[in-house]
């Protein structure tokens, strides 16, 4: 026997009393085991509920850290394409700059095909570049630089764009910089 049954036996004591008599000692013995009975269910549902509520906060606990994780894994995404966005400005402000016109159109189409690949690798995560001339200004998504009435266009759309806008998942990562008609 274990020590916690050794002492459950001893608290119940079952031996006959003599004084009662045979049914009295029976009568006796089995208000205790029906009194034990109590008592042990009531310890049985306690560690059964106890178990329970372990067993859920387990479980609670692992779905958590694994949306922790992934929530994680999306800030950093989101943090290395943030990097990677100035480096794409720098391509296309070399190639609408005057002097890209005098570079070797080797080294140009070189150059082209490295922000293409940039482009592409953003693309296969999800990554949207976005800002076309003609399209209607959202203010969600584009950030007015200026309005203007000396360009053509029709009112309210994008006339010019001096910063591309990328979006990942619907989420703005950065607003396009335009310029609009008025």
């Amino acid at each position: 026997m274990k020590h916690g049954d050794e002492e459950r036996e001893e608290e119940i004591n079952l031996e006959p009393t003599e004084e009662v008599g045979d049914v009295g000692a029976a009568i006796e013995k089995l208000k205790r085991l029906k009194d034990e009975l109590v008592k042990v269910k009531a310890e049985k549902q306690e560690y059964l509920d106890g178990w329970q509520r372990c067993k859920a906060d387990a479980i609670n606990s692992r779905k958590e850290a694994l949306e922790m994780g992934e929530r994680a894994g999306q800030r950093a995404k989101e943090a290395l394409i943030e990097d990677i966005i100035p480096a794409l400005d720098g391509f296309d402000m070399a190639a609408g700059s005057p002097a890209w016109e005098s570079v070797d159109a080797g080294w140009r189409s070189g150059i082209d095909q490295i922000r293409n690949q940039l482009l592409d690798a953003l693309s296969r995560h999800g990554v949207e570049r976005y800002g076309k001339i003609g399209d209607t200004f959202d203010h969600a998504a584009h950030e007015a630089v200026e309005e203007r009435d000396d360009l053509a266009g029709e009112s309210g759309t994008i006339v010019r764009i001096l910063r591309y806008g990328y979006k990942m998942s619907g989420k703005i990562l950065r607003p396009a910089q335009v310029i609009v008609k008025k």
